[in-house]
């Protein structure tokens, strides 16, 4: 949308915010009047064009990261669980948030289900909506993991750069990649939620495994797998998890 402001002869791509009694905010330097009509709302112009933010600066505040993670004894994190739909994967983030928390560690689970009912609820399946809801979950998850808390990210995220885009935006050593890397087989038997079905029968278009691919990790820090043909149980799976964060240091300041 854009906004015309005849009298200082500006065409400004613009967000529009509606606000009951913007003077505060404008007072606070947050939004520039454009105009306001007495009885009704206002119409300001925020400070940021859509696209690349311009006008806007990093504010540095004197409690960072070390001294969050001193508090709470840990380090910050971000487990990224990928794999196929039916490998597991909210369950063990399920499982390894208990574990954590059982040894006084304070963990936060993002499941891919979850915030599509939220955060990327206007998100679709197309391949860029894919990129785009990794991006988001990445960038929150960056946030978790900046505040001390150990971040399980819990998604099938099926392309190899999106997840790479997300490892980027953290010194590399704090994003532990952890691949389900369970057969197609046992995920279709599985299937729990239908959606094999619903894909098979043509139902679902563009469903990962089925005619959407999904790319593996080439260099992933933890890999899980079956043993024998038999899947490990969850609590097995989890500790394997705690065991690597353990031995790197996350689950002490």
């Amino acid at each position: 949308m854009k906004c015309l402001c005849k009298s200082l002869k500006i065409f400004y791509p613009c967000f529009l915010l509606l606000f009951p009694s913007p003077l505060l905010l404008i007072s606070l330097g947050i939004l520039q009047p454009l105009s306001y009509i007495a009885g009704k709302k206002a119409c300001c112009i925020l400070m940021a064009t859509l696209g690349n933010s311009a006008n806007i600066f990093w504010h540095e505040c004197p409690v960072g990261q070390a001294e969050r993670q001193k508090l709470l004894n840990q380090k910050g994190c971000v487990v990224w669980i990928t794999g196929l739909s039916g490998s597991g994967k909210s369950t063990l983030a399920c499982t390894l948030g208990r574990e954590l928390h059982s040894r006084g560690h304070l963990s936060y689970v993002l499941d891919g289900d979850n915030l599509r009912h939220g955060l990327n609820k206007n998100l679709g399946f197309a391949p860029e909506d894919r990129t785009e809801n990794i991006r988001r979950v990445g960038e929150v998850a960056k946030l978790f993991a900046d505040a001390g808390l150990i971040c399980i990210a819990s998604l099938i995220s099926p392309y190899r750069k999106d997840r790479d885009s997300c490892r980027a935006l953290l010194p590399d050593a704090n994003f532990i990649e952890v691949f389900m890397n369970m057969p197609l087989s046992l995920c279709e038997g599985r299937d729990p939620k239908g959606l094999y079905k619903l894909a098979r029968a043509g139902k679902i278009k563009g469903f990962t495994g089925i005619d959407d691919p999904y790319e593996a990790p080439s260099n992933c820090e933890i890999e899980l797998r079956q043993i024998n043909g038999v899947c490990p149980a969850p609590s097995e799976m989890a500790g394997k998890v705690v065991s690597y964060l353990d031995g790197k240091g996350f689950l002490q300041a």
